[in-house]
């Protein structure tokens, strides 16, 4: 149990108060999600489509509003962002119990969304900032650990009070969420103020002449930021594999048994909790951060081959490869994201992270808009022609997120004054 609890709590005081949070909020989220469209359609009296409409309206206002509210993050200031951000997120949630109607459902959807994605922005951004260089990787890896123990708690709360079958306390959801994230909000205003770390934490050079960059830079002129985070997004599109198109193709086109379903989702949450900070461990620049990206591709790649040749297997061999598969796009999850916490650290310029976590915002939702409708349609409909082609858009993204993230360190530089850009070590 020691050994357990070594791998999800860091003996770093600061990065332990912050796993509590990831876990306390993570709790209070995946509680309300996992009985969401019972309460939508129940007890609200909502239809499918319009839960789905509202989710979609939302999207766009999010998508539109990313990055101002990026910018106002960097304004109010990370810390308070992230307060202020959970405050209105929590009392949010507890709105759902007002709400009786298809237009009250939207507004409160909107609204919640633009709350999260500012309280993201100053979150993130103060993660970022509060950490030493050398420290901030594996810091998000231990956080990242904790919401899926979060999740994992939240659902079965949430899962209780479906099988229950008592209206009252589906209608309760909201409001017991609501208070969960009231005490994260508390939690929050206890971590401590940002630190300056310039000069002694081991900053990059291109980070320290960044810091004195005149105002011209704006997050989205940096072109090669975008770029690499949208790349990061198509690499991020493990996420409709393991969620989407693993389950479907399982359940359309293999003759495994759909309890297996329940196994994979169990195998995935085991090994985000206790290997994602080792999966983490070692990346501490752009190199590295790509290294993990490539590995993350890697994995995916292998899932596709593992997964498409299931269509034609029987019996235990199919229940193995389709498991087998599953473990590798979960690993793919977790080089993919330890890459891209280090890619956002360090081609970030440290005045604006708020608006650079918008941006990046904006570019991984370019990357993953599309992967669900695209991925669902060429593995079920094309078979290994299509599996092929998403491994094909994979290597695509693995081989240009680098090129992307020089192009990002040429901006940073430039706008720094500095007469001689700063490259990329290569890393084989």
């Amino acid at each position: 149990m020691r050994r357990l609890l070594d791998r999800i709590l860091s003996d770093d005081p600061l990065i332990r108060a912050m796993s509590y949070q990831s876990v306390l909020s993570a709790f209070g989220e995946g509680a309300f999600l996992t009985g969401s469209a019972v309460y939508f359609t129940q007890i609200v009296g909502l239809s499918a489509a319009q839960v789905g409409l509202g989710l979609t309206i939302a999207g766009v206002a999010t998508f539109l509003l990313s990055v101002p509210l990026g910018r106002l993050a960097d304004r109010v200031g990370t810390r308070r962002t992230w307060i202020l951000g959970s405050l209105l997120e929590a009392l949010l949630f507890a709105a759902w119990f007002l709400i009786g109607d298809f237009a009250a459902y939207v507004a409160v959807t909107v609204a919640l969304e633009l709350a999260e994605t500012w309280m993201r922005a100053g979150r993130n951004a103060y993660r970022l900032e509060v950490f030493p260089r050398e420290a901030r990787v594996r810091s998000l890896a231990y956080m990242r650990a904790s919401r899926n123990v979060g999740y994992t708690l939240g659902a079965l709360a949430g899962g209780l009070a479906l099988a229950a079958d008592s209206d009252t306390l589906v209608q309760a959801v909201p409001l017991v969420t609501a208070v969960v994230l009231l005490l994260n909000t508390f939690w929050v205003s206890r971590l401590p103020e940002v630190g300056h770390h310039a000069g002694d934490d081991g900053e990059t050079p291109l980070q320290q002449v960044v810091e004195h960059a005149g105002e011209r830079g704006g997050a989205l002129r940096n072109r090669g930021f975008l770029l690499a985070t949208f790349f990061d997004g198509v690499l991020g599109t493990h996420g409709v594999l393991l969620n989407t198109v693993i389950p479907l193709w399982l359940v359309e086109e293999t003759d495994a048994p759909r309890v297996l379903l329940a196994w994979l989702f169990g195998t995935n949450t085991v090994m985000a909790v206790l290997l994602q900070v080792a999966a983490a461990r070692g990346v501490a620049d752009v190199a590295t951060s790509l290294k993990a990206e490539r590995r993350g591709a890697a994995c995916f790649v292998l899932s596709c081959v593992i997964v498409l040749v299931t269509h034609d297997t029987t019996g235990w061999l199919t229940i193995a490869l389709v498991w087998l598969g599953h473990v590798t796009v979960t690993g793919s999850e977790l080089f993919q994201s330890a890459g891209q916490w280090g890619i956002q650290a360090e081609l970030s310029d440290p005045r604006r992270r708020g608006e650079y976590q918008g941006v990046a915002q904006l570019g991984y939702t370019l990357g993953t808009v599309w992967a669900p409708a695209a991925y669902t349609f060429l593995a079920i409909h094309w078979g290994t022609p299509g599996w092929i082609l998403i491994a094909v858009i994979i290597l695509l993204a693995a081989v240009a997120v680098g090129p992307s993230a020089r192009a990002a360190e040429r901006y940073l530089t430039a706008q720094s004054g500095a007469a001689t850009p700063i490259a990329l070590a290569e890393t084989g």
